[in-house]
Formats: C-alpha cells, sequence, structure tokens
C-alpha cells in the first residue's frame, strides 16, 4: 500500500466526536507502515519519548530563538508533526490518556496526587497491548500513575521496568535524597543505586534494554522525569542559557538540552544496530511548559511577558492553549515518513494507542473501545473522521471531578473555556478577546455536546483507585502521603517531610487476604533508618551543578500513634527511639479505607506520612 501524504491547510472541521484531553502532563511521535512483502513478517519496534513539562515552544524548529536543540529538530524535519496536538495540563492525566486511548477522566486519573494518579485497575495499557502480541515491553523513567500494586508498571504490562517513584525525583515516595546525580531507582521491582545523571541513565538503560532485544519487536517507552523541577543539572549544560534576560530559567533550557542530546545519541545508536528504519519513533511531551516561559498576572493562565511560548497564552496547568497544545513528531522510515510534514487537523493524546494499534497490526480485546481513533487516515489524506471533532481538556485537580472546571472545550479553531469564554484562534490565536456574546448559538451546541461527554463519564468518577494489601503479588506494601485523599494538598514532596507538614488523609485499599496484618508507622522512609523523633541530616550540595545544600529535617516530638480501618481503632504510646510505632489489627478480606495519626507533644496531630502494611 502506498501512502499519500500531503499539507493539511487548516482544514475547516465540522461534525462532532467527543474527545478530552485531561490534565498532565506527555509527548510522542507516530508513523505509518508501508513496506514490502517480505517487511511485513516483521513487526515495526517502537519507541515513545515522553519529555516532562517541555512546551510546544521550548524547541528551535518550532519558532524558539534562544534554545539549541539540533537533535530534536533533525527529528521534526523528517517527521510527521502534528502542529494541533493537545494532552491534559499536568503530567499523570495525560499519562494515563496517552498509554490507554480513553479520556484521562474515564481512567481514574485527574490530578497527580490525592489518590488520583493512580490508573484504574480495569484499565489495558499499550504496553499490555504490546506484549500481548508478542512485543518485549521496557519502560525508563518516569511513571506517576501509582506505586503500589496493581498500579505499578510491571503490573501493567511492561517487563522491563527502570522507574522513580512518584511524579518527580525527590518526590515523598522516591528514594530518600535522590539529587538526579548517582541516584537509586527501581530495577524490576528492587531498588538499585546507578552511577550518572538520570536522564542519562534512561537512556543509556533504554539503549542496553534496545540491544538486548534487537531480534523481536520490542515497544520501549523512555519518559523523562526532566525537564521538571527542582531543575539540578550539570553547568556545563546551563551556562550557555545564564545571563540571557529573555530567558526565563537557565537550568530548565540545560535540561532540555541534556534531553535533545540523549535524543541524538539514541537515533545514532538505533542506526548503529540497523533497527532505525524499522522503528516508529514517537517524540511528544505531557503538557505545556513549566518554565520556558512566563506569564502576568495568574501565574498559569496569563499573557507571556518573557521567554517564548509559540504565541499561546498560559503555561502548564492552564486551560488556555498554552497548558495543553505540545508537540509531537513521528519519524517511521519503512513507512515512508522521512520527510518535514505538518498535519493541523486537531489530534489528543488518546489518539495515539488507535494509532498505533493501526499502524503495528495490533490485535486487541474485543471489550476495549477508544475514546480516541486513529490518525492512520489523517496521515494518509483523508481527514473526513475528523471533521468537526470537539477535544475537551480539563485539570481536576480535586477528589471529585466538576462540570467545566479549568477545562477548555476544542473545535477547529473555536475554544470555549470554563463554559463561559470563546475565543476564535483563526483572529486571536493568543486568546486575548473573549467572544461570547457575539455567538450565543454556538455556545449551546457546544455546551450541549459537553454535557453528553459529561453524561458519559459520569458512573465512572465514583469508582476507586485501590491499593491492594495482602496480595501474594505485593504482601509488605508501602503506603506514603503523597496518595492520601484530603481536602488539603498531601505532602508529596520530600521537602514537605523535611519540614513536618501538618496534615492528614486516608489510604483507600482492598484487603486480599482475611487475616492478621502487622502495621508499621514511620515518620521518615525506611531507608533512612531515622528514628521517630530524629531530624534528618542535611544533603549536601554538589559541585557543579544547581544542587544545593537541602534544609536540615525537622524532629516533631511524636508521642501517641493511632490507626482505623475497618471500624477498628488502636491506639498507643510512642517509643521515640524507634524507628517506627507498630500495630496489629485482624482484617477482613474487602475493601475500606486506613487513617493514622500522630499526635505531637505541643497536641498537634498529623498523619503518618510513610505506612507499611503486611499480611502476618
Amino acid at each position: 500500500m502506498k501512502l499519500n501524504f500531503y499539507k493539511n491547510n487548516n482544514t475547516n472541521l465540522k461534525g462532532i466526536d467527543l474527545f478530552l484531553c485531561c490534565i498532565a502532563i506527555p509527548f510522542s511521535v507516530i508513523f505509518f507502515l508501508s513496506c514490502t512483502s517480505s517487511e511485513k513478517a516483521k513487526k515495526p519496534n517502537v519507541i515513545v519519548i515522553m519529555v516532562d513539562d517541555q512546551g510546544y515552544g521550548d524547541i528551535a524548529a518550532l519558532g524558539n530563538k534562544y534554545i539549541q536543540t539540533p537533535n530534536i529538530d533533525k527529528l521534526h524535519s523528517i517527521s510527521t508533526r502534528f502542529t494541533n496536538y493537545h494532552v491534559s495540563p499536568t503530567c499523570a492525566p495525560t499519562r494515563a490518556a496517552f498509554l490507554t486511548g480513553h479520556h484521562s477522566n474515564r481512567t481514574g486519573v485527574w490530578h497527580t496526587i490525592n489518590g488520583r494518579s493512580l490508573i484504574l485497575e480495569r484499565e489495558t495499557t499499550m504496553a499490555q497491548i504490546f506484549k500481548e502480541n508478542g512485543y518485549s515491553t521496557g519502560i525508563f523513567g518516569k511513571w506517576h500513575l501509582g506505586d503500589n500494586y496493581p498500579f505499578r508498571p510491571e503490573d501493567k504490562g511492561f517487563d522491563e521496568v527502570l522507574v522513580h517513584g512518584g511524579g518527580g525525583i525527590e518526590q515523598t515516595m522516591d528514594y530518600w535524597d535522590n539529587d538526579y546525580f548517582n541516584d537509586t531507582y527501581l530495577h524490576n521491582g528492587k531498588l538499585e543505586k546507578f552511577e550518572g545523571f538520570c536522564t542519562d541513565v534512561w537512556f543509556n538503560n533504554a539503549k542496553k534494554y534496545i540491544e538486548e532485544n534487537k531480534n523481536k519487536p520490542f515497544f520501549c517507552y523512555v519518559s523523562t522525569n526532566a525537564a521538571h523541577s527542582p531543575y539540578f543539572v550539570a553547568d556545563t549544560y546551563s551556562d550557555p542559557y545564564k545571563n540571557n534576560e529573555n530567558i526565563p530559567n537557565a537550568n530548565f533550557y540545560g535540561l532540555l538540552a541534556n534531553i535533545d542530546e540523549n535524543v541524538g545519541k539514541l537515533v545514532n545508536y538505533l542506526k548503529y544496530l540497523k533497527l532505525a528504519e524499522n522503528t516508529i519513533l514517537i517524540f511528544t511531551t505531557d503538557n505545556g511548559t513549566a518554565q520556558g516561559a512566563k506569564v502576568e498576572g495568574h501565574r498559569l493562565d496569563g499573557f507571556v511577558t518573557k521567554g517564548y511560548n509559540a504565541g499561546m497564552r498560559g503555561i502548564k496547568a492552564s486551560m488556555y492553549e498554552g497548558g495543553h497544545r505540545v508537540p509531537l513528531f513521528i519519524h517511521w522510515k519503512n513507512g515512508g515518513i522521512t520527510v518535514g510534514n505538518d498535519i493541523n487537523e486537531l489530534t489528543a493524546h488518546y489518539d495515539i494507542l488507535p494509532t498505533l494499534v493501526d499502524l503495528c497490526k495490533l490485535n486487541i480485546q474485543k471489550d476495549i473501545k477508544f475514546d480516541g481513533k486513529s490518525l492512520v487516515p489523517l496521515m494518509n489524506g483523508n481527514n473526513s473522521a475528523f471533521k468537526d471533532r470537539i477535544i475537551i481538556t480539563n485539570s481536576q485537580r480535586v477528589e471529585t471531578p466538576e462540570p467545566w472546571l479549568r477545562t477548555a472545550l476544542m473545535q477547529a479553531n473555536w475554544r470555549l473555556i470554563n463554559g463561559i469564554e470563546l475565543y476564535d484562534l483563526d483572529t486571536d490565536p493568543a486568546q486575548r478577546k473573549n467572544i461570547a456574546d457575539q455567538f450565543p448559538n454556538k455556545i449551546d451546541a457546544f455546551k450541549t455536546a459537553y454535557n453528553l461527554w459529561w453524561k458519559d463519564l459520569l458512573p465512572g468518577y465514583s469508582d476507586q483507585p485501590r491499593i491492594i494489601v495482602g496480595h501474594k503479588k505485593a504482601n509488605s506494601v508501602n503506603l506514603y502521603c503523597h496518595d492520601w485523599h484530603t481536602d488539603q494538598v498531601s505532602p508529596w514532596h520530600q521537602r514537605h517531610i523535611r519540614s513536618g507538614y501538618i496534615n492528614n488523609g486516608y489510604w483507600m485499599l482492598n484487603v486480599a487476604q482475611s487475616g492478621r496484618y502487622r502495621l508499621k508507622l514511620r515518620r521518615w522512609p525506611e531507608e533512612t533508618h531515622l528514628a521517630l523523633n530524629d531530624e534528618a541530616p542535611i544533603r549536601p550540595a554538589i559541585s557543579n551543578t544547581s544542587v544545593k545544600e537541602s534544609k536540615k529535617g525537622k524532629s516533631l516530638d511524636i508521642i501517641k500513634a493511632k490507626i482505623n480501618i475497618q471500624g477498628i481503632e488502636i491506639s498507643k504510646k510512642v517509643d521515640a527511639n524507634l524507628e517506627f510505632v507498630e500495630f496489629e489489627a485482624a482484617l477482613k478480606k474487602g475493601d475500606t479505607k486506613l487513617k493514622t495519626w500522630f499526635t505531637l507533644k505541643t497536641g498537634e496531630v498529623l498523619g503518618a506520612y510513610f505506612v507499611n502494611v503486611q499480611k502476618i
């Protein structure tokens, strides 16, 4: 079959197809296959590179005159580029939608913390589908869809797993005092120390995995934590961007420079292994820029005053265009995608999995119904299925989603924000002039479409992702306050633990087996071996980098501890010289909640930041 790729000239879209781009934050590239009969026997390999927090404007080839990204630029020049590609405004929701082909709200992931970054057990991921079709599967870097069974990458289809904890290095479930350099990560379920800078570790181990699997088809997901905060990077990468009044954050650009270098090395390695021609290479990001542009007024939704954001309003987490429109490049030599070509139709992150199913001729279970659609017809010159398509993206950083909360409904050039602001990007790409009062009929039609979409997803909002305890696949379970369900912001970062952040919440659990369970409550993570009332030592600075000395961890004078689970409430005095306080309880099989309390000598009460649960 011969494909006729074409340059789209902003074809007007008509009709209604409901598609959601939900919170968080991805980055991908895809390709269409046109191969000889001998090549058809060998399925293409697939590599997805997803960069954290890199926006559409953080690439030189997309108009940024301040940054240097020669290797990404080269990939851009030989790829099909989706110029109107949208994701969720923050990272975990984007990753959930990207990997499942579903609206992120449907997957149970509409937040990055508070128990709502855990993907529902029923969801089938890209890795599971590839694995069922005979592919080897590997992930390197950021997962951010759950650190416990049944949400871990190894539970969701990945054979080879090398990841940090949580949504980023230095977050609560990440190994204590990781700082991007010579850190300890989870390698196939076990903690292992790796030498080198984090992004280099992800790419180097991805290359090792690729070489080991070069004789069979593989799916390789390289998902970097960079360029997410805390912006730790060697000076050699950030120095070229310092002392430039047009650059908001030199270290952010330095992190991207290192990623660009690794992209180039990966492409060259594929050529060395003679795998480049039959590998679908996808490059994308998870949300709008975090530090490539500064905005006025509201820190997320304002107009750009410094840096570059491709003329868009808003940055990461914004419902305006700069929060969710990101780059998507696709290259596949055997598929005939070797020349730069722009496709301007409205597309979304949940389109990628159905596209790869189409490209790689994958078999899927009959009960899997995607919210997205294959982009293959679009790449083959047929845009009829994309006319009048509607995509909805929202940033639902709450316990239960709310209608129109920080929402953008998109169709062609139109953007309806929060159900009340209307913008025409053809005449107002920066979204400066609200013209809602001029088009009441259009707004009514968009609201009707939104209501249908909301009605479809509403029943699933009550489904609770639950961490399973007492299961043969994960009997000893470490719970982290990052996943507390709470009306406040859970302590999601190690700096919150160091400061003794006062808050509490509960974990949603499922007890796999009835029996006696041991619960250990900790103030500090197990790897520190610190006593309950100890203060954590300072983490030292690293020379020639942006890593500064940390603050000393605050001592909390804990005198009493308490648990409540399945109606069982137990309290006891604390021995401050021990690392943990231990409880035992007879639990019944089934769904439950766990809440813990530490009472301080001052009378203040907080939850135990770290809890281990194990069936005896």
